[in-house]
């Protein structure tokens, strides 16, 4: 039934529009609104069906059901939460207390995600927007500064919107899981997906991959991989009703194989190839999750391979060199793309250097210096907070 409501809202037109285009058909698209959040609490209520199905779950008051499903700080774009871990949260006495020191820290891990999401995620959205949706060309440079942009985007937006959930969540004594840990810091393909999302992760193994390799006729490595492939596939179009989704899932599926056969060769690579490496592929397979088609996508992979030009900005190299090797000009870097160029920079430095989120909330004091450096960003938001923006994962 929640599968159900989950293809009728999200997949119908997708199916109707291949249908359409396979048969020559011309059936009207239903143009479904889409409500906010049905990925997130229909595998909630997923997982909770399932779990009482196996005794994982034993008590199910339809009150502390709906109260599981509903709770509002993550109701939209997660973290998937579990029935287990929470209602006994709500449950404990204890917790229907204030409690300023978990309040305290619930303000400061809010105003880190809020500073996340206006201040580097908005900036870098108008950029990616008019570099994914209107220029119909990317030169070399402008494609790879896509690709960055759009990795730091969602990776700030998203892991912003946990950071907010977290937040509140702790306001009202209940914590809320961790959904983020350094992903960009990662080695292999493996690790970022036990980095990123990680409620996502967890779903897709207990809930997806383990009852496929169930259904394989025998347990082995090859049956093993194909369970990977299929899950990852069905993560990617999880995400959207559209091929771009699917080829996200599928390349994620491919990689992870790729990662287990080369574990079995025993070479092991320096860690600063590994993450290059790691980090590239997810910004690159990101650009296919970002594009509203493939076309889209390909505009800026032809980009980023250098087949629709090499222009560099004025300015950048000095005129001799340029005229030397022929290098086309552009016009001299506005404003706007210095800025971009900078939180580019920023945010490699961040997710290399900077301690995630969680590790800050761990280390919180209630101490006048935290206090200044959280009223700091408060104070930098609310500036920010001029634009009409939503949460990318609104859309999921």
């Amino acid at each position: 039934f929640n599968i159900g409501l989950l293809c009728f809202y999200k997949y119908m037109d997708f199916f109707i529009q291949n249908i359409n285009f396979v048969a020559g058909t011309e059936f009207n698209l239903l143009k479904i609104v889409l409500p906010l959040g049905i990925s997130f609490f229909t595998l909630q209520q997923i997982a909770f069906i399932v779990d009482v199905y196996t005794g994982l779950t034993k008590k199910n008051d339809f009150i502390d059901y709906a109260l599981f499903v509903s709770f509002f700080p993550q109701l939209i774009a997660g973290p998937i939460v579990h029935y287990k871990e929470v209602i006994p949260q709500f449950e404990n006495k204890e917790n229907k207390r204030f409690h300023k020191e978990e309040f305290s820290k619930g303000i400061y891990i809010f105003i880190i995600g809020l500073f996340k999401k206006v201040m580097i995620a908005d900036s870098l959205s108008p950029f990616v927007s008019s570099t994914f949706d209107q220029d119909p060309s990317l030169h070399f440079f402008a494609a790879w500064a896509a690709n960055f942009a759009y990795a730091f985007q969602i990776y700030f937006d998203f892991s912003g919107y946990t950071d907010m959930a977290i937040g509140l969540g702790r306001m009202f004594n209940i914590k809320i899981p961790t959904n983020f840990r350094s992903p960009y810091k990662t080695t292999n393909i493996v690790d970022f997906w036990a980095h990123w999302h990680i409620t996502l992760t967890n779903f897709i193994t207990a809930y997806i991959f383990t009852p496929i390799v169930r259904a394989m006729p025998r347990i082995s490595f090859g049956y093993m991989m194909l369970s990977t492939f299929i899950s990852m596939t069905i993560a990617g179009l999880w995400h959207g009703a559209a091929w771009t989704f699917v080829i996200f899932g599928v390349l994620h599926g491919l990689a992870i194989i790729i990662h287990h056969n080369w574990k079995k060769t025993k070479i092991v690579l320096p860690k600063w190839l590994a993450w290059l490496i790691t980090f590239n592929f997810a910004a690159v397979c990101f650009t296919m999750f970002r594009a509203t088609s493939v076309e889209s996508a390909l505009k800026v992979y032809k980009g980023m391979l250098g087949l629709s030009g090499f222009a560099m900005p004025k300015g950048i190299l000095p005129t001799s060199l340029t005229q030397q090797f022929n290098i086309p000009l552009i016009a001299h870097m506005s404003n706007d793309d210095n800025l971009i160029l900078i939180l580019i920079i920023l945010g490699f430095v961040i997710v290399k250097n900077f301690k995630n989120s969680m590790e800050l909330m761990n280390e919180f004091k209630e101490t006048p210096r935290y206090a200044l450096a959280t009223a700091a960003m408060f104070t930098l938001c609310i500036f920010g907070l001029n634009r009409l923006t939503e949460f990318i994962y609104f859309n999921f």
